[in-house]
């Protein structure tokens, strides 16, 4: 079937009219005047092709009456699950450390005339907008809930371009769509207030939306994994180590679990996922797969309500009265607080609504049978039409609308969030430096990476590097650097590729030209052509020890890398693969030039540079070993052996008093307190962590639910208390210092020590050494 199809298709589903037409009692045809059957295509598709063949006859289409049911079900589902994300993914339990007052702090507003309202206000903003989600989720005040909540969101999300994901764009697209629903149709505290549109029709178009806007994002999603990256398995390599993927590994090799599952099944999936819900036959199956997937991907990913979002949405695929004979299960005593179950035959009638006409056409000879006939087209059915189809043709468009914004363009196209190229592009960055030079004296100096940020992303984004040079132009005179001119030296890998420059470090970025409708003429390109070399890193990786490390460089001709190699890494070489490249022992004054194959040592504990010297791109890469990593984890293993031949009393031989400790830590938690050498301290310590990791991995459902609950809780409490404090500082001003001191101290009152970080401190105990 071609996607034209399909979309036409999703236009109506199977929206319960697919084997009766719904329409108030009044306006029903008698059966005796009904057709005998139905086409195939109007089986198949829930329309006929006549439907599509003028604008009157799409108009009556999109605006056919459709049972309220499934929409209101959804509606509130999504509020629900909105109201939940204000405190989780939107960070209301952490938003004083985003917008604390006088921070220095820079900001990547997609709009730099965006700035963020004072703390308290920005309380406000939140309280708002979980209202909003609160009234969705009731259906009470439905629109004013929707542009409560629909406004304060994109307000927060075009504020702050280093969190946007997809997700969060679509949440705001389902938003803005429900402002222009009649989602308080069905199930709402506006139905119980007004009596005339409780369980009033809704037109078709309302689930078109939805339908197709879900539609389009598993479809460009697995229409974008049809990049080479992904077909080949490079994108998401380390997923398939992850435990969710081990009854595949029974049976196939992690190599093809990668390959055949996280990618192949992945790609599959998101490509039909679409199709297989829109019709019958194949429904069942198509909720069942996502199902899989959505649950799977709540394990994987840290991405908020997203997976139960998506979740919500496939009963939207279903017939439009499920919710009716679904709750018309249920016991009698409950059916006063659940959803309407009457029959779709009592649905009032609305005038969002085109109902048909029946009339009958008679001529002197002979009487011909009654026709159906479209009702009077207003001016509030042919809007609707017009915002679906000039909807859907800009949801089609805009993830291919990058040669308009060429300016966000980096080596993906756009700023990450709208594309729906979801998780096709993983990135590793190996080295960042900030180098800054005093415009009125000439003196240079280096910033940590990140200084004035609370994010990351801007490591990988022009336009969000212009934003961050121009904070630090207005930033760095208060330390009495004037009119400075701002370096970056920004090292990436992006889906297991060398590791590369992927901006001119020789560029001053405060000066530098950028416009979101031109390319970055400061952006190096990726080299692309390298990439078959990601099959040799492989080998090279597999013919290495456990304790032996190694980073894939390429450079542009006529750069140079300078770098310092930390005393840990007491054995470092560099190796070139292809080109030429000179290398500067800065200390020893020394140059060696090195062609493909040959290597060279290079200190620990002093800086060398690496100068392309070849026409070609250079590729090398560095060798080393984490000498200091090494002669601890070796300690680590005399210590463990002792330790065990005490407890099964084959030592024979009394330990001295640094080693008294290894014998009290079965019995002792805090024995790493009580010892004197730093080894074994250390040692202790990595073994009560190590066992409350395991304690943690192995504990029950019930503790796990419980370990959940607790963190979650103190989480939204922190969140909530937080917002009262500032909504009483607004409506009565500060208190005291002192009193303010301690009810923010309540409100960071911490969960019950836990073991639930013990396994990232782990990654803090022996230090990895980075180039």
């Amino acid at each position: 079937m071609e996607a034209g199809d399909a979309t036409a298709g999703a236009l109506v589903g199977n929206d319960g009219e697919g084997q009766k037409e719904e329409t108030a009692k009044k306006d029903t045809a008698p059966k005796k005047d009904e057709p005998q059957g139905k086409s195939g295509f109007e089986k198949i598709f829930g329309f006929r092709k006549e439907d599509l063949t003028s604008w009157n006859s799409l108009v009556t289409l999109l605006n056919r009456p459709t049972d309220p049911a499934s929409l209101g079900i959804f509606r509130c589902l999504f509020g629900l699950l909105m109201a939940i994300d204000v405190t989780q993914e939107r960070g209301l339990s952490h938003l004083d450390y985003k917008y604390l007052d006088g921070a220095p702090v820079c900001r990547f507003p997609l709009f730099n005339f965006l700035q963020p309202l004072p703390l308290d206000w920005m309380y406000l903003v939140y309280v708002v907008m979980f209202l909003g989600a609160v009234g969705i989720m009731l259906g009470c005040l439905y629109r004013l809930s929707c542009l409560m909540f629909i406004s304060t969101y994109w307000y927060i999300f075009f504020l702050d371009k280093t969190t946007w994901n997809n997700h969060s764009y679509l949440y705001g697209l389902i938003g803005f769509q429900l402002t222009l629903m009649d989602g308080n149709r069905y199930w709402s505290i506006d139905g119980l207030r007004r009596p005339s549109i409780k369980n009033a029709h809704v037109p078709l178009w309302n689930y078109t939306l939805l339908r197709i806007q879900i539609f389009i994002v598993y479809f460009i999603a697995g229409v974008k994994k049809l990049d080479a990256d992904w077909v080949e398995g490079y994108s998401m390599s380390y997923l398939a180590h992850h435990w969710l993927f081990d009854p595949f590994k029974v049976i196939l090799p992690v190599e093809l679990v990668n390959l055949l599952v996280v990618h192949g099944g992945g790609l599959i999936l998101d490509l039909s996922a679409g199709y297989l819900l829109f019709f019958d036959v194949t429904r069942s199956f198509g909720i069942f797969f996502v199902s899989y997937f959505h649950c799977m991907n709540s394990q994987l990913f840290s991405i908020g309500m997203f997976s139960y979002t998506m979740l919500a949405t496939s009963p939207l695929f279903c017939y439009t009265d499920w919710p009716r004979r679904f709750f018309a299960r249920f016991p009698e005593f409950l059916r006063a607080v659940l959803p309407l179950t009457s029959d779709p035959a009592d649905i009032q009638p609305s005038t969002s609504c085109v109902y048909s006409e029946v009339q009958s056409t008679n001529t002197e000879r002979q009487e011909t049978p009654p026709v159906a006939k479209a009702g009077k087209l207003r001016l509030k059915h042919k809007l609707g039409a017009i915002f679906t189809v000039l909807y859907i043709v800009e949801q089609l468009f805009l993830p291919y609308s990058h040669f308009i914004t060429q300016g966000y363009n980096n080596w993906t196209n756009g700023l990450y969030g709208y594309s729906w190229d979801m998780m096709v592009h993983s990135r590793s960055h190996q080295h960042v430096k900030i180098t800054y030079k005093d415009g009125k004296t000439g003196e240079i100096g280096y910033l940590n990476p990140g200084v004035f940020t609370q994010s990351r992303r801007w490591k990988d984004h022009g336009d969000m590097l212009k934003q961050y040079a121009t904070c630090l132009d207005q930033f760095l005179p208060r330390y009495n650097i004037t009119d400075p001119e701002i370096y970056f030296d920004i090292w990436v890998s992006i889906n297991e590729r060398f590791q590369q420059r992927i901006f001119d470090p020789r560029v001053d970025v405060v000066k530098a030209d950028w416009s979101p409708f031109r390319p970055n003429t400061w952006l190096m390109p990726l080299l692309v052509d390298l990439s078959p070399w990601r099959t040799k890193f492989q080998e090279i990786e597999g013919s290495l020890d456990n304790q032996t490390e190694i980073v894939f460089i390429a450079d542009f001709p006529g750069l140079h890398l300078e770098n310092f190699v930390s005393e840990d890494l007491g054995n470092t070489s560099i190796q070139v693969l292809q080109g030429t490249v000179n290398v500067e022992v800065v200390e020893e004054k020394k140059n060696y030039t090195l062609q493909p194959g040959e290597q060279i040592k290079v200190p620990a504990g002093a800086y060398h540079k690496v100068y392309t010297v070849s026409e070609e791109a250079s590729c090398y890469m560095y060798i080393y070993v984490n000498t200091t990593e090494a002669a601890l984890q070796e300690n680590f293993t005399k210590l463990f052996e002792i330790q065990e031949r005490v407890r099964n009393g084959t030592e024979t031989e009394p330990l001295p008093p640094e080693l008294q400790p290894l014998i009290a830590a079965d019995n002792d938690d805090g024995a790493e307190v009580n010892a004197t050498d730093p080894i074994v301290q250390l040692f202790l310590k990595r073994q009560r962590r190590m066992k409350e990791v395991k304690k943690r991995r192995e504990a029950g459902i019930l503790q796990r639910i419980d370990r959940f609950a607790v963190k979650k809780y103190y989480t939204i409490r922190r969140g909530f208390l937080m917002t009262a404090i500032a909504m009483r500082n607004l409506a009565v001003g500060l208190p005291p210092l002192d009193q303010l001191t301690r009810e923010i101290e309540f409100a960071n009152l911490k969960e019950p020590q836990a073991d639930g970080s013990q396994e990232d401190r782990l990654k803090d105990e022996v230090g990895h050494g980075e180039l």
